[in-house]
């Protein structure tokens, strides 16, 4: 429906709610009128949400809104509430995209206000009807069924077309349902893992008989491969499109085959949204991107959204059909590749604590090419809803971690061997390994009579010439053109190469069909006739392009004989073609029979690889080339020619050694244990979905960990007797982005509030000097301050300053504040800060890739140096600092709860509130302290971190608003009274540090 006519619904509204009165009055329930208003009603709800409405009306309007959507349904005969709920559900799983992004949580909203309005009989019939595994994913994701809503007894049916598995309704905190009655036990059925890709890893044809489908693996396909390094334990689930269109008509027969037959299930993606998805997206945005390639030209694709809506779509009917087999208690889902980097947040959407993995088969560009893309934050995020995201190459990996930094500020860290990313509470884990052949079909190749029988043939054709090799997809990337011209330029500067050598150069049918291929396959014959001129002759030519389908069996005859292999491609994937090269040249026993030589004769092998492809890393004894260079590649291909034999076999030696043992069936066994360890702590947080669209992700968080409302802590506040309140001072009581860095008047009324009932201590804790907090707080008379994180500490205005740290040697400063300011003026946007007691590296300004490495170089410097100095160095939030060892802002709760005590005044009411890591001392100090044991009970704690993020405090607020709406609220609780009534006058207070260090 247009913008225009859904916006009048919503100026209609007032309308609806007299005609819903009037309606009510008549109890003209059923009626035509009610239903007219039921689905004003509705409209009016996706005009607020759709069209950024909602500050046309009041929140109270709105809720106003979806209780009327909850009270209609008490007016509606059963089949009215039926056609409503599943409308709604309908709606919300295969709706637009426009509508699932902006209407998800109103919706479930909505379906909870109608099921508890039903009647126990109604519930129980919906949820009979409902597919189970609708009715699971309410569940699990949301929780919006009540309690008796779980324990209906499942009427038996049959299951959804592709589904063979059904789903389990899990409880909230991962347990099995025990309703026996249901039918349903995990124990019966076998844990799946989904793997998901663009195309499945069958071919089907048409049988021109009997015109039924017929289909049958793809041997050649990695997915189908990958299979046997999988536990024996898991049933395999393939989830992708056919390579063959299928009329709609036929669809349905066709998945049941594929799921009964080849536990496939495919995803019948309409024609026209296919191209616009892989043709257009795919193939002109991202796969040439990833390559290094821009659309700096006219003649290049421009960003096209209609195409990147496309893809999201492509993305959510793949998703649909994961959705339709996953269990996700015990199922992991495997996602591969560029065609789908959006998934995991439609499947982290839909089940929070789905098992996700996703691997990348194709390069991942440095961050200055990949920042071009106008949706790479959405990109970003998707991924980082998987557990464990796989890259075949480190730089591949240092890439991807570099762009989640600059773009995300999201720094990573190695945890015992394993690359972890922190996430909003969640780590997602990073692997590093290429992928590998399958060893059993190639040497099935070698062995197959007519690999023998080609090995012969070429043999002869080529007896007494040195073959080299090279096999290639015909794409702008693998670099034909440069390998020829290598080629010319060996024949040019070896003159006795002439006549000796032969490329047989092998290009396989392009994956699609454009300009810029058809221009490099072009330019590739025009080379080579070229080069076949000059130096070839009627019997001789140095150059020969096989440019057609050849079959399996032929290119392993090629691998076999080659004296030498060359893949010199300018930015590539993995590429096999190595691997493949290495265990061909090991031979069998057909292939050495046709040869006619020994079974133990020693085996060689030569490889030159480009440096910009994935395998290279793994080829140790391979010549790595830069394939720009012409005249480099050319030193290569004559040093692998000439290369004395034994050489060849120790490097081949070497080669097959590492290939056989890390061959595809390793590279997945070896994929699903870390994606089992990334997923092992699922259970252990809860977890909360946030964000709209492909913003979503979820925030993982303790149990325990809550919002700190008013209406808990003020019932304490007032039972307590003596309370110690301890606040950070930057993004706790100021806005950290605030450019005036001194408290409001409403701060200081707020602490002087608080600070005048006799029963508070309050302290400030911060990373600031003394005298900016002291002129800050000149009117806060009781008020006690913590300067830079505890080395200096006050218990008022008119109290003396105190040190924690009888030492006051800093001799080490002129050792580290050189160091730093060497680092400052390298480091362009960093700055040095000095303290009194502390120096302080500042990088926030600083490029993040370039400002993390310098920090960490610091850091390592700063300890080498200091390594015989009583000093601390730390790493903070862009920041490096240097202190005196043992100051933390966990000693200054420390100090002030033991002088409470120690005066006789036991605090049975501790609250802590900060938002930084520094804080973190304080809340584990104030929750691991031993309170005396002659207190009658424990003191109330209250360690509330700024903002819901991990931390060790058990509740938190959302920002500095929430923080001062606190305070105001205990401070109407408090009960002004003079201080010094009863209290010892602050300057005569006595502080002692040294029983704490």
């Amino acid at each position: 429906m247009h913008r225009s006519t859904r916006s009048c619904y919503f100026s209609t509204y007032p309308k609806v709610l007299l005609v819903v009165e009037i309606a009510k009055k008549k109890e003209i329930a059923g009626t035509l009128v009610f239903e007219t208003c039921f689905d004003f009603l509705l409209l009016s709800l996706f005009s607020v949400c759709c069209f950024d409405q909602f500050d046309a009306i009041k929140g109270d309007t709105f809720i106003s809104i979806l209780e009327q959507l909850g009270g209609f349904i008490s007016f509606l005969n059963l089949e009215k509430r039926l056609r409503v709920f599943l409308s709604l559900i309908d709606i919300y799983l295969n709706g637009s995209e426009e509508i699932d992004t902006s209407l998800a949580v109103l919706y479930l909203a909505v379906l909870c206000l109608l099921v508890h309005r039903l009647h126990m009989r109604d519930k129980i019939i919906i949820a009979s009807l409902l597919p189970l595994q609708v009715t699971a994913f309410l569940w699990i994701d949301f929780k919006i069924f009540s309690g008796d809503m779980l324990n209906f007894p499942q009427t038996p049916r049959s299951l959804p077309r592709v589904m063979t598995d059904p789903v389990i309704v899990s409880h909230g905190d991962g347990k099995q349902s025990n309703d026996d009655d249901s039918g349903v036990n995990s124990s019966e059925h076998r844990r799946k893992i989904i793997i998901v890709s663009n195309s499945l890893p069958v071919n089907g044809k048409r049988d021109k008989v009997s015109g039924r489908w017929c289909f049958s693996y793809d041997e050649d396909s990695i997915f189908w491969q990958l299979k046997d390094g999988l536990s024996p334990d898991a049933d395999v689930v393939y989830v992708g499109s056919l390579k063959v269109d299928v009329d709609a008509s036929e669809q349905d027969k066709v998945s049941l085959q594929l799921m009964e037959e080849f536990n496939c299930l495919p995803t019948f993606i309409p024609p026209e949204l296919y191209k616009q998805f892989h043709d257009g997206f795919c193939k002109q945005h991202l796969w040439p991107l990833f390559h290094y390639m821009l659309p700096m030209y006219p003649g290049n694709q421009r960003f096209d959204r209609s195409q990147w809506q496309a893809y999201v779509s492509a993305n959510k009917i793949f998703a649909d059909k994961v959705m339709e087999v996953l269990n996700p208690e015990d199922d992991y889902v495997w996602v591969h590749d560029y065609h789908l980097m959006v998934l995991p947040t439609f499947l982290r959407k839909r089940c929070s604590r789905v098992k996700l993995g996703f691997f990348l088969h194709s390069p991942f560009p440095s961050s200055e090419i990949y920042k071009t893309l106008p949706v790479r934050g959405e990109i970003l995020k998707a991924l980082l809803n998987a557990d464990l995201v796989g890259f075949h190459t480190f730089d591949y990996a240092r890439h991807f971690l570099s762009c989640c930094r600059r773009m995300l500020g999201l720094e990573h860290e190695s945890k015992r061997g394993y690359i972890g990313l922190e996430y909003s509470g969640r780590t997602i884990f990073i692997k590093i390994l290429p992928a590998g052949i399958h060893m059993g079909r190639l040497q099935s190749a070698l062995e197959h009579p007519s690999s023998s029988d080609k090995v012969r043939e070429i043999h002869q054709q080529f007896k007494g010439k040195k073959l080299i090799l090279g096999v290639d997809d015909m794409d702008i990337f693998k670099g034909v053109s440069l390998k020829l011209l290598a080629i010319e330029q060996l024949l040019q500067q070896y003159p006795e190469m002439q006549g000796e050598i032969t490329l047989i150069q092998i290009l396989n049918p392009p994956s699609s069909a454009d300009k810029d291929v058809e221009n490099a396959k072009e330019e590739a014959y025009i080379t080579a006739k070229k080069i076949n001129e000059r130096f070839g002759s009627e019997s001789y030519q140095p150059i020969i392009i096989i440019d057609r389908h050849v079959p399996f069996y032929e290119k392993a005859a090629y691998y076999a004989l080659a004296e030498c292999c060359i893949v010199n491609a300018v930015r590539d994937g993995l590429n096999l073609v190595p691997y493949k090269y290495t265990i061909c040249r090991q031979g069998s026993s057909k292939v050495d029979e046709a040869l006619e030589i020994a079974s133990d004769s020693p085996r060689t092998s030569a490889l030159v690889v480009s440096e910009f492809i994935g395998c290279s890393p793994s080829l140790s004894g391979a010549i790595r080339v830069n394939p720009w260079d012409i005249d480099a590649v050319a030193e290569a291909l004559n040093l692998a020619i000439t290369m004395p034999d034994g050489e060849k076999q120790l490097r081949h030696e070497k080669h097959y050694r590492y290939v056989s043992s890390h061959d595809v069936a390793y590279w997945a066994r070896s994929f699903e244990q870390d994606l089992v360890f990334s997923c092992k702590d699922h259970y252990r947080n809860r977890c909360w979905g946030i964000g709209f669209g492909l913003n979503f992700r979820i925030l993982s968080l303790s149990p325990s960990f809550r919002r700190l409302s008013i209406d808990h802590i003020v019932p304490a506040y007032k039972r307590s007797s003596c309370r110690a309140i301890f606040l950070d001072y930057d993004g706790t009581v100021v806005p950290q982005a605030s450019i005036v860095k001194a408290p409001s008047p409403e701060v200081i009324s707020l602490l002087n509030n608080l600070c005048s009932d006799v029963n508070n201590t309050v302290f400030i804790v911060s990373g600031r000097g003394k005298t900016s907090l002291s002129e800050w707080f000149d009117q806060c008379e009781n008020l006690g301050i913590a300067a830079e994180h505890g080395y200096f500490i006050r218990w008022g205005k008119h109290a003396s300053w105190q040190m924690s740290h009888a030492d006051t040697d800093f001799a080490w400063k002129r050792i580290a504040e050189p160091v730093m300011k060497s680092y400052m003026e390298a480091t362009d946007g960093s700055s040095v800060e000095t303290k009194e007691s502390a120096l302080v590296w500042h990088y926030r300004d600083a490029d993040p890739d370039f400002g993390s490495w310098q920090a960490m170089e610091l850091l390592d410097h700063l300890e080498n140096v200091l390594a015989n100095e009583p000093v601390a160095v730390k790493k903070g939030q862009h920041i490096i600092e240097v202190k005196p060892q043992g100051i933390t802002k966990g000693l200054v709760a420390q100090e002030v709860l033991s002088t409470l005590t120690k005066k006789g005044k036991l605090p049975d009411f501790v609250l802590c509130i900060g938002d930084d890591r520094s804080d973190e001392d304080m809340f584990e100090s104030i929750l691991t302290r031993s309170y005396s044991a002659t207190s009658s009970s424990a003191p109330e704690i209250f360690a509330c971190t700024v903002g819901q993020k991990p931390s060790k405090a058990r509740y938190y607020l959302d920002d500095t608003m929430d923080v001062m709406s606190l305070l105001k609220g205990l401070g109407a609780a408090s009960v002004p009274k003079s201080r010094y009534s009863t209290e010892t006058p602050f300057e005569k207070r006595e502080v002692c540090f040294e029983n704490i260090l």
